[in-house]
């Protein structure tokens, strides 16, 4: 199945990246980041999705930055969206903010750490937007199934769904790349975050730590695993973002990482075609 959006389709024959930055920071970054991005798309013919939280509700302390909020993180969102042209994602964490965030955003997205959350699966269903459910470290990828059905049973077929990796002992992450073809068999397109899932969750103490070296690494062997999306945290300086940023793919580094994940991609889809 693929999903119509905005100019462009999810989950056909050209590969779709959903990037941006861990947290809003400042709308400088912002525009920074989504003009270079669109850029190197445009040039690769690539489908691009910018992409930032308004909250980052999970962080590991009390004290970490959150983000700008609700109400000030919409209308930066809605600026990038406008001004750039891109159809644009965040997370949600209640309910009740389902309503307001599919005003201004086109794919509603339900952290890892609450994709069995009935009530928020429903109220983003309800929405009529598209709902990427990002399967948690504590799942094996047959269990997505039910999950999709509690969209699917709300009304709403418009659905994707990511891996970002599964827990193996403490303070790590493993990705196993059977988890995108058994999750293809559901029927809608399946994303890979290729950043979060080089997280080491906890690994600082009080914060997340992570290795980026090996995001290209993941990303690549997802493309060869049959994936239609490509995710990626990006930030022009990761060691001074504000989340997240041991884990997020340097700006300068995305053309190259995206040129190569294009290349396997457009062979796989040749192979199955």
């Amino acid at each position: 199945m693929t999903l119509e959006l905005n100019h462009f389709e999810i989950g056909g024959n050209k590969l779709t990246i959903i990037a941006g930055p861990c947290a809003i920071e400042f709308i400088d970054i912002m525009r920074e980041i989504a003009d270079k991005i669109k850029t190197i798309c445009n040039k690769h013919d690539i489908n691009y999705i910018f992409k930032a939280s308004f909250d980052k509700a999970n962080r590991s302390s009390i004290h970490s930055y959150r983000g700008p909020g609700l109400e000030k993180g919409l209308v930066m969102l809605e600026k990038i969206k406008k001004e750039f042209e891109l159809p644009i994602t965040t997370d949600i964490h209640l309910p009740e903010q389902a309503k307001p965030v599919a005003e201004v955003v086109d794919i509603l997205q339900i952290p890892a750490f609450l994709c069995r959350q009935t009530d928020l699966l429903v109220a983003a269903a309800k929405t009529g937007k598209i709902v990427n459910i990002k399967k948690g470290q504590f799942l094996a990828p047959q269990q997505m199934k039910s999950l999709i059905q509690k969209v699917e049973e709300s009304g709403n077929r418009n659905i994707m769904v990511t891996d970002r990796g599964v827990t193996f002992g403490y303070n790590n992450l493993v990705s196993d790349f059977r988890a995108i073809p058994i999750m293809k068999e559901f029927g809608y397109p399946v994303v890979f975050d290729a950043t979060h899932s080089v997280q080491m969750p906890g690994s600082n103490g009080d914060s997340t730590g992570g290795d980026r070296r090996f995001v290209p690494t993941l990303a690549r062997c997802a493309m060869a695993a049959g994936a239609d999306v490509l995710f990626f945290e990006v930030h022009p300086n990761p060691d001074k973002a504000l989340s997240d940023g041991a884990n997020s793919l340097p700006l300068e580094q995305t053309e190259k990482v995206f040129k190569n994940c294009k290349a396997i991609f457009d062979i796989i889809k040749q192979e199955n075609n």
